[in-house]
């Protein structure tokens, strides 16, 4: 009886194919269902800095991202996402992702940035610069750390740091079984921002006594930067500065409005806009004024510019200069009484004069004053910082903190740049008394250095200092997010007008034939991380499902033959006697 079946079923697999693939069709099926890929995680990641300056292309200058993990330690890096956290982060390792072409970098950010250790800070800040010096074709993003990205960074570091100790087989055997994440922006390709316009700020307090009346500026830019755009909070650049100029706004526009000291100095304020990017809304605002009109303040006398920038911490303070001021002039006087000031009042403080000349063949001016000096215009600019190039300027880093006993311990400064509300203060009221003995001759008079003139309901008010760096460092403010109708502009507009007069808006835009900045939209993007097997696990599996199907193909083919050696196999052996 079994034979007979034997040979029906041969008969019937041999005669009939398709009979033979739809009975198998249903386990090939269940082999080659796609495995369905998990949603890991989703987040929200920010884009390194793209925008070219001058025709120079600086940054990444991609933003698709879809490809799978990997840490640095991995053996092959290329066309993979390199993972990396900010506590082990180097820039030789970056460099190592990027030399082998790396499909795109993800660098993982503490979420207390104010808590990271000072050696992880101060490395940092001076790799920032470094990424951005050349453009990077790959797509480069930051990320807030959590539970699960963490838990992502986890696994993915297990799985590449223990491929480097196994043999060929083993590697190839531990690829193919382990789980990996695929990591997929739900964003398009970056792409350049037409008729971006950069806003700059302008009010004025109106001097009395005659028409040609000298005019003293005090400048300061609003904007911040750092190596992502999303993270830039500029706290102390130039957040300080800011709100040190609407704190002198708000003195010398209650001296202003009584008569008994409404002084013969016009005062002209300026929140400027670009600063971060050669200054381009100062530049915009002298050619406005210098070329473009007749009537101007800046056309007349004026007597210097100040410009703030960085003050909201240390025990020092810089004037930095283009040109050393000749004595009798006005820009000699404001040199003067910041020296009369510190030494009769703050003797803690150091100041001192830092003359640097304007290179015009580098990219970047050094500060701000440097844009009026190119117009021959007596500038300076004042900052706690001694030289230019100090990273701390241009950081994700630069972020408000709080005071250092309520978070770091007793004593123990919180790591990298932030603000200190005291020392900000201090800065402010060494500033205003300067420039109130400029304004109203003082020291000719007689009036001693350790005269204070803002004191009881004049006084500087460091409620007010702290109120404002802690709403401009509430959002980032890079001049790629602040347009003409951000919250950002009005809120400054309306605090000038609260003080001053003719307040005003001017705005720049890049020249569409030759554009001397160009910004790219994308810089925000979620992003998805998928857990899913690798591509070589798909290869293995479509090797093995050919494999079965052939052997059940000949085994189907060959049913009798096969039929006969398992009957002779399992038929019971007869004893011989």
């Amino acid at each position: 009886m079994f034979e007979e079946a034997s040979e029906v079923f041969d008969n019937m697999f041999k005669s009939s194919f398709p009979l033979t693939f739809i009975v198998f069709i249903p386990a090939v099926l269940i082999l080659v269902s796609p495995l369905p890929a998990e949603a890991a995680h989703e987040f929200t990641v920010y884009r390194m800095q793209q925008y070219d300056l001058q025709g120079q292309p600086y940054g990444t200058r991609n933003a698709i991202l879809n490809t799978e993990a990997r840490t640095v330690e991995a053996e092959v890096l290329s066309r993979r996402c390199v993972i990396m956290r900010l506590a082990d982060f180097s820039y030789e390792e970056y460099q190592k992702a990027l030399r082998q072409s790396a499909g795109a970098v993800v660098i993982i950010l503490p979420k207390n940035m104010s808590a990271v250790p000072q050696d992880i800070v101060q490395q940092f800040m001076e790799l920032e610069p470094e990424m951005l010096a050349t453009e990077t074709i790959v797509p480069v993003y930051f990320a807030m750390e959590d539970d699960e990205l963490l838990s992502i960074y986890t696994q993915t570091l297990t799985s590449s740091s223990s491929q480097g100790s196994l043999s060929a087989a083993e590697v190839l055997l531990h690829t193919a079984t382990a789980n990996g994440f695929q990591m997929v922006t739900s964003g398009a390709q970056s792409k350049a921002i037409s008729d971006w316009a950069i806003t700059s700020l302008e009010g004025r307090l109106a001097g009395v006594g005659g028409e040609d009346l000298p005019t003293i500026v005090v400048v300061a830019h609003y904007d911040s930067f750092g190596v992502a755009p999303w993270l830039s909070y500029g706290a102390d650049s130039n957040g300080s500065g800011v709100s040190m100029l609407l704190e002198l706004a708000r003195l010398f526009s209650k001296l202003y409005t009584y008569k008994r000291t409404h002084a013969g100095y016009n005062l002209l304020f300026f929140v400027s806009g670009g600063g971060k990017f050669n200054y381009q809304g100062t530049k915009r605002w002298l050619e406005d004024n210098l070329d473009h009109t007749d009537s101007s303040l800046l056309q007349d006398n004026v007597a210097f510019v100040l410009c703030l920038d960085t003050l909201g911490n240390g025990d020092s303070l810089h004037l930095h200069v283009s040109k050393p001021p000749k004595e009798g002039t006005p820009q000699y006087s404001l040199l003067k009484e910041l020296e009369m000031v510190v030494l009769s009042q703050y003797p803690e403080v150091k100041f001192s004069m830092v003359h640097k000349k304007i290179n015009l063949a580098d990219d970047m001016l050094a500060w701000e004053h440097e844009r009026f000096g190119i117009r021959r215009l007596p500038a300076f600019t004042l900052s706690h910082l001694p030289s230019h190039r100090l990273a701390q300027r241009s950081s994700i880093m630069d972020v408000r903190s709080v005071s250092p006993s309520s978070r770091h311990g007793a004593g123990e400064p919180p790591a990298g740049p932030h603000v200190d509300v005291k020392k900000l203060s201090r800065n402010t009221k060494v500033v205003a008394e300067a420039l109130a003995r400029v304004i109203y001759n003082l020291t000719e008079k007689g009036a001693p250095g350790d005269l204070q003139i803002f004191t009881e309901q004049m006084q500087v008010q460091e409620e007010q200092l702290s109120a404002v760096v802690d709403w401009l460092t509430a959002q980032p403010r890079a001049a790629q997010l602040v347009d003409k109708d951000s919250s950002v502009v009005s809120t400054l507009e309306y605090h000038l007008g609260h003080y001053l007069k003719d307040v005003k808006r001017h705005y720049v835009k890049a020249d569409k034939r030759d554009p001397e900045f160009v910004f790219y939209d994308q810089l925000k993007q979620t992003m998805n991380a998928y857990r899913v097997k690798p591509a070589i696990f798909d290869l293995l599996l479509a090797v093995c499902i050919a494999a079965y199907l052939g052997m059940m193909y000949l085994a189907i083919q060959n049913f009798g033959v096969l039929y006969s050696v398992v009957r002779r196999i399992t038929q019971p052996k007869t004893k011989t006697h």
